[in-house]
């Protein structure tokens, strides 16, 4: 018996897109094309974007960018604006004068990347720091902000810890310097509401695969009027800002789940409580546990662990055993023999952050599974620790 933990690394492919897909892969023509190949296919990318955009409260349907996913949309927006204002003709001098770009210290790696790219290329960038409990220094955002920057890039949450971040007020202070505002919301929509509107962001980031539709596609929300050099040329697809014919399998999914956005805000309700119960139970159960800023607003299904004298990737392999599928931190990390860059940034050390667990619950998860979890986790628990404590010194370098 199989049970899936690692939401935050991908989901499952939800009940409607499965039963939609036969006929959405049935439209195999080009929707550029004029003749009727290509009709039911546009019609297919016009739905898709109509509902995505209403179900993260864009402003219009035309502000909505297919991409292949979260990676892509971080890069266009980074690198898209980083050139856009190196090379663009009739920039105002402001805008010339804009080489600063800012993110946290915890964004994921497609964000981090992006910005060392262009600050090989002579931006200036700063990264905000976060304390131990997730939240990101507001004072050094504050401080640091000016007529120069160009773009600010905050995640709505993260993905190891879960931590929200107050993106509508760091959006209105970038505003009020002229600087624009990107979110990577990847792990936030699926699993609370997201009105972008609301939040006043210039840019977002959204990924499929993290809200049960396929892997390879997603969408960058581009606030009308913020300007960026596109990515990828081509063709004119996507209004000239996306080259390439659209994938638009992929495309549809996304639609067929988008019309699903009500069901959001109950799903968080089930998920916050059934979360709190797992580590409620952890916590009395098993000594020597903590939650990573588990006193911080946090995504509802999303808890990452220290369990002292536990390595975080022995624990994995032993609960995959048992059948259970967790997680150390990033997936697009798993493999790196380094701690968690995000941990170590938060000012865990590096033992804490290799004795971490990340586990992340999903919309199909059950009391009963997460109960059978925990069970596991305290057999493996105590019979790593009663190794550790059998090789004693011997077992450290």
């Amino acid at each position: 018996m199989f049970h899936y933990f690692d939401h935050n690394a991908t989901t499952p492919v939800c009940k409607e897109v499965l039963e939609a897909l036969p006929e959405l892969a049935k439209a195999w023509g080009n929707p550029s094309s004029i003749h009727w190949g290509g009709r039911q296919p546009k019609n297919i990318l016009r739905d898709a974007r109509k509902a995505v955009a209403e179900a993260v409260g864009a402003g219009s349907p035309l502000e909505i960018v297919f991409t292949s996913g979260g990676s892509e949309a971080n890069n266009t927006v980074i690198k898209g604006l980083f050139d856009y204002y190196q090379t663009a003709q009739f920039l105002t001098p402001e805008q010339r004068l804009r080489t600063h770009y800012m993110c946290s210290a915890v964004e994921h790696p497609a964000v981090i990347k992006a910005m060392e790219h262009i600050q090989a290329l002579g931006a200036r960038v700063d990264f905000i720091p976060v304390n131990r409990r997730g939240e990101i220094d507001l004072d050094f955002y504050q401080a640091h902000l000016s007529e120069e920057t160009a773009l600010v890039s905050v995640m709505f949450a993260n993905n190891e810890t879960g931590t929200l971040f107050p993106i509508k007020q760091m959006a209105e202070m970038a505003h009020k310097k002229g600087a624009l505002f990107h979110t990577d919301a990847v792990q936030g929509f699926g699993k609370v509401p997201v009105n972008l509107q609301d939040l006043g962001v210039d840019f977002a980031s959204f990924s499929g695969h993290k809200f049960y539709s396929i892997k390879g596609s997603g969408f960058l929300y581009s606030r009308k009027g913020s300007n960026f050099s596109s990515l990828i040329n081509g063709g004119g697809q996507e209004r000239h800002r996306r080259g390439g014919t659209e994938n638009t399998l992929g495309i549809g999914c996304l639609g067929v789940v988008a019309k699903r956005v009500g069901l959001i805000a109950e799903k968080a309700e089930a998920l916050a409580k059934l979360r709190d119960h797992m580590e409620a139970r952890i916590l009395s159960e098993i000594p020597d546990v903590t939650v990573t800023a588990g006193e911080t607003p946090r995504l509802p299904n999303t808890s990452s662990l220290v369990v002292k004298g536990a390595d975080g990737e022995t624990m994995l392999m032993s609960l995959d055993i048992k059948g259970y599928a967790v997680s150390t931190g990033a997936a697009c990390s798993s493999g790196n023999p380094e701690p968690s860059p995000v941990l170590l940034a938060m000012g865990l050390s590096r033992e804490e952050a290799q004795n971490s667990l990340r586990i992340s619950l999903g919309w199909e998860t059950t009391a009963e599974e997460v109960n059978g979890f925990i069970e596991a986790l305290k057999v493996v628990v105590a019979r790593l620790r009663s190794l550790n404590n059998n090789e004693g010194d011997s077992c450290h370098v």
